[in-house]
């Protein structure tokens, strides 16, 4: 049975324990048998029940194991097999956590049980004392076997090797421990079951930072000695995820990150995307240490085609001008990128790749492309103005509504190259051709959501988001914003006019990304309610151009 986030955050006092204990013929699951199962049920500090039995195992008990446990032969032959016990046993337990001492050989040797009488395993979550005294008392005592735990607290019940008892001192033990687990924040059953390897954890102590944490969706942030942010972060659930830096994320930067940590902030936040959205807008105004990705938006470029000239050719520019008659594509990660995706269209298209303005007359020097043959020289007067236009008049109809126009040209030669068994060239034009697929679609996705105008969505029933321009409402947190390069953060560029959307502003790109990746990933508990100009798209699904999957030989 899995459990929900809402069972495993349950406060312990008000978690089903069933601590539990058997006795065996040996030490093997497979060749050995049960001779006696004994359990306590336990919630809030208070005993809620006892189950205990001899099990027939339909072998012989060696002496070896009678000496130790005081189990004969005699004590159970009459006793039920294991077959007849398991169905009280398995009532008894529920859906309540189980907890045993070394619990890993009392649940294998169940396991075998169940699958011998062709019942299903335990789904039940499992607690181990020994391996939270190890983590918790190791300093204190010589070893953490149950008789020495018990002499070390002082338990009431006594480990005797016999089921019951062993139970009865195991579930003493669990509360001793509980008791000792509430100076690390554990509060809930998450907590708890994580406990183990958190508390093995060099900055263990900075544990308790987490105790106020909710468990709620919102944005949390690090903080150093000085109380500058190292980091920001979004949770669905906040207390959850801050405690998992604890425990399996071996990362490098973790481990820098956790020394340098003094402090932890939060923002609640309503739901997920609202979460998605304030950590981007968190992460561009405050640009942590230890967030690599987006504090480097300044870092994108455009690739610009520039239609306000005579012969236009292709430019990578930092910033995009609104107004100015030139198509933009971007912003794109890098000015690496948009070279990238630049080469892989004039590897398509004969634009002209020099970049002096054209004069009225012809010059006599042709460029070095046009003498290759790879692109148009209307400088040199080779490339009339109306044959010049017919390319550009392509590329522009490539990036915008018929991408084919630039792809089958780069598929052609992917299999000429191919085919002449030049496969490196052949990939390299590969990743060109793929670069440029995730250049169109990104804009086709952000540019889509930009033009849906004021959108308003029901998300799983729990109430609306708006979105104006692709850029979620109402979110704006005092005290948390400033402007940046002088302007407000909730200045926003929309259409230009009737043709079609201006430049996406760089400072916004990762923001409609962040709502877009969401609402395409979670489309299935998204209901539109409201929606100004559409929101869809009548244009054509663009190829991929992946690498082929590796065949194992």
């Amino acid at each position: 049975m899995q459990r929900s986030f809402d069972d495993l955050g349950t406060p312990l006092c008000d978690v089903t324990f069933v601590v539990f204990d058997v006795e065996t013929t040996g030490g093997s699951p497979s060749a050995d048998a049960i001779t006696e199962v004994g359990a306590v049920k336990l919630r809030g500090g208070a005993c809620l029940g006892t189950f205990q039995t001899l099990v027939n195992p339909g072998m012989p008990i060696p002496p070896t194991i009678t000496y130790l446990t005081g189990i004969t032969e005699s004590m159970v032959l009459p006793a039920p097999p294991i077959s007849e016990v398991l169905p009280a046993f398995l009532e008894f337990v529920g859906d309540a956590v189980l907890v045993g001492h070394n619990v890993r050989f009392d649940l294998a040797f169940m396991g075998a049980a169940l699958l011998r009488t062709g019942r299903p395993k335990l789904a039940n979550r499992s607690v181990d004392t020994c391996g939270l005294a190890r983590r918790l008392v190791r300093d204190e005592v010589p070893n953490c076997k149950l008789e020495t735990l018990a002499r070390q607290f002082r338990l009431s019940h006594r480990p005797t090797h016999r089921a019951l008892d062993d139970a009865l001192a195991t579930g003493e033990l669990l509360h001793c421990l509980l008791e000792r687990v509430t100076a690390l924040g554990v509060t809930g059953l998450d907590d708890l079951l994580a406990l183990p390897t958190v508390a093995g954890h060099p900055q263990a102590d900075k544990l308790r930072l987490t105790a106020r944490l909710p468990r709620t969706p919102g944005v949390y942030l690090f903080r150093d000695r000085g109380g500058r942010v190292l980091y920001v972060g979004k949770a669905t659930d906040l207390r959850r995820r801050v405690r998992s830096y604890f425990t399996g994320d071996d990362r490098r930067k973790i481990g820098s990150l956790l020394r340098e940590l003094h402090s932890i902030d939060h923002i609640e936040c309503k739901g997920e995307l609202e979460a998605a959205v304030l950590e981007i807008r968190l992460i561009h105004q405050l640009l942590p240490r230890f967030n690599r990705h987006g504090t480097r938006w300044r870092q994108g470029a455009y690739l610009k085609l520039t239609l306000n000239e005579r012969f236009p050719r292709l430019s990578v520019v930092r910033r995009a001008k609104d107004g100015d008659g030139c198509l933009y594509l971007g912003p794109l990660p890098s000015t690496a990128m948009a070279r990238h995706v630049a080469d892989a269209i004039e590897m398509a298209s004969p634009i002209r790749r020099c970049t002096k303005r054209p004069g009225r007359e012809p010059i006599d020097t042709v460029c070095t492309p046009a003498q290759l043959g790879v692109a148009a020289c209307p400088c040199a007067g080779i490339t009339g103005e109306e044959e010049y236009a017919a390319i550009v008049t392509q590329v522009v109809r490539g990036l915008t509504c018929e991408p084919d126009l630039l792809l089958e040209p780069l598929k052609r030669r992917m299999s000429l190259l191919s085919a002449a068994r030049r496969f490196e060239e052949a990939a390299d034009m590969r990743d060109r051709a793929s670069a440029l697929v995730r250049a169109i679609s990104r804009q086709r996705r952000l540019d889509g959501l930009r033009g849906a105008g004021r959108l308003r969505l029901d998300i799983d029933g729990h109430g609306p988001a708006v979105l104006e321009s692709g850029r979620l409402e109402g979110l704006e947190p005092p005290g948390t914003h400033v402007s940046r390069d002088g302007l407000p953060p909730v200045a926003w560029k929309t259409a230009t006019g009737t043709e079609g959307l201006g430049p996406l502003p760089l400072d916004m790109a990762d923001e409609l990304s962040v709502v877009a990746g969401w609402l395409e990933q979670k489309a299935a508990r998204v209901r539109v309610v409201e929606c100004d100009n559409g929101w869809s798209s009548a244009l054509p699904r663009l190829p991929a151009f992946d690498p082929p999957a590796r065949r194992l030989s």
